[in-house]
């Protein structure tokens, strides 16, 4: 990865085998389902799915994607703008929502209406959350210059996500 700034975060895109409520269906991917993600395609990073939004992508060596037993992890190298700071900055502070995806292609399986299993797919970005992502499990965190506590707020982020599930049903 290029040196940049030094502004690194790091985390997991998508949890394999996790269901989220995606409106009236659940939707989990398989084990591996995006390994072909690691193996010469062009994927953008984003803030919030927006284009214009770039903070890196794999053809420049700026994000790279590690298919793991658990999920899609990445790094990301941020780039020495503003918009670069600030995101580094929001996750220092535990203020990030976590990671979603965009993908198409995809192969999947359904179990009825309700369970939708994603089997491959072809992803084209994946994007910094501000808000609420579909996979409460994703996150993002600095890698570099860690702000101490970042764990904590992330695994006290998560419990409040999953009591927030629980009591709202969803």
């Amino acid at each position: 990865m290029p040196a940049g700034n030094g502004l690194t975060l790091k985390g997991l895109a998508v949890p394999y085998g996790k269901p989220a409520q995606i409106g009236s269906f659940s939707e989990r991917f398989a084990p591996h389902s995006l390994r072909s993600a690691c193996q010469g395609q062009d994927i953008l990073a984003l803030q919030d799915h927006d284009m214009s939004k770039l903070l890196g992508r794999t053809r420049s060596g700026t994000f790279a994607l590690h298919d793991q037993a658990d999920g899609l992890h990445f790094t990301l190298t941020l780039p020495d703008t503003e918009r670069g700071r600030d995101v580094y900055a929001l996750a220092q502070r535990g203020d990030l929502g976590g990671v979603s995806i965009g993908f198409s292609d995809a192969v999947d399986e359904w179990q009825g209406r309700e369970i939708r299993t994603i089997h491959s797919a072809r992803l084209h970005e994946v994007s910094i959350i501000s808000g609420h992502p579909a996979y409460g499990e994703t996150y993002v965190e600095p890698r570099s210059r860690p702000q101490e506590g970042v764990a904590d707020i992330q695994t006290q982020r998560a419990r409040e996500l999953e009591i927030l599930r629980l009591r709202c049903g969803f």
